[in-house]
């Protein structure tokens, strides 16, 4: 992160670029949230900001609209914004320098709990477009439904879908009961497994569509964009395994300790 921002009098003066802002490209966008390098530079964790701007403020270039597999997602929209010495008032800080980190880990876990869940229903809406594609279409004078390669699949999605549902619904219940730090490993897993669930689902639903599965005659493709970018958004698989890893190792050792 290379934008930063730097307090001059009652103002602080915003510098660098953004991209993949997304909603930024909808006309109804008046402010937006933004985070950038300021605070304890020295610390880890206290070195991002959060700061509300408007986005008529002198200084903010939208530069482009960012295409997801070709689709630029009008009107909502992600784009790349660069901001020339923005000035905003000192009052539109959040919380205060140092801050943002502490601001994105609260709302990161419910939030990734919320694209599991949608995840999820795309899941099932994949599933239910390739059971009515598989009581629909013949091959070899027999309907799909009635083949069992056909039905493995609808089977293993079934599974799938299933266990990705119940470890989100684990992670939300651990959320109400125990907070959002005691739920850091289960929410880190439910946003590897339901993305990479849902791209399989839809995937499976798109190859027995065959050609109108990639086409836009069914919503299937734009599923398939919208699943297979959840296991980039809101941290990449890898991270999210390390991190995984990093606490079950650490829980591990002191079982190891007893």
């Amino acid at each position: 992160m290379e934008c930063t921002m730097k307090r001059v009098g009652e103002e602080y003066v915003i510098n660098g670029r953004k991209w993949w802002s997304s909603g930024a490209g909808d006309p109804r966008c008046k402010l937006i949230i933004l985070m950038t390098r300021a605070g304890d530079m020295k610390s880890r964790h206290s070195s991002h900001s959060m700061i509300i701007v408007p986005m008529e403020t002198p200084g903010i270039t939208k530069i482009r609209p960012l295409s997801v597999y070709g689709s630029e997602d009008p009107p909502h929209g992600h784009l790349e914004l660069k901001f020339e010495n923005v000035r905003v008032p000192a009052s539109n800080l959040i919380l205060g320098e140092g801050r943002g980190f502490e601001i994105a880990q609260g709302r990161l876990g419910p939030g990734r709990i919320h694209h599991c869940m949608r995840l999820i229903g795309l899941a099932e809406r994949s599933l239910g477009l390739l059971c009515d594609r598989a009581f629909q279409r013949k091959a070899f004078k027999k309907r799909l439904i009635e083949m069992d390669v056909i039905q493995h699949k609808i089977a293993e999605c079934r599974i799938s879908i299933d266990q990705a549902r119940l470890l989100v619904l684990k992670a939300a219940h651990t959320i109400d009961v125990r907070g959002v730090k005691a739920a850091r490993q289960q929410v880190a897993m439910i946003k590897v497994v339901v993305p990479r669930m849902a791209v399989s689902v839809i995937d499976e639903a798109i190859q027995v569509h065959g050609g109108a599965g990639v086409s836009s005659d069914t919503p299937l493709a734009g599923f398939y964009a919208i699943a297979r970018s959840l296991r980039i958004a809101d941290g990449p698989d890898e991270v999210h395994l390390s991190q995984i890893a990093k606490q079950e190792i650490l829980a591990q050792s002191k079982k190891s300790m007893l």
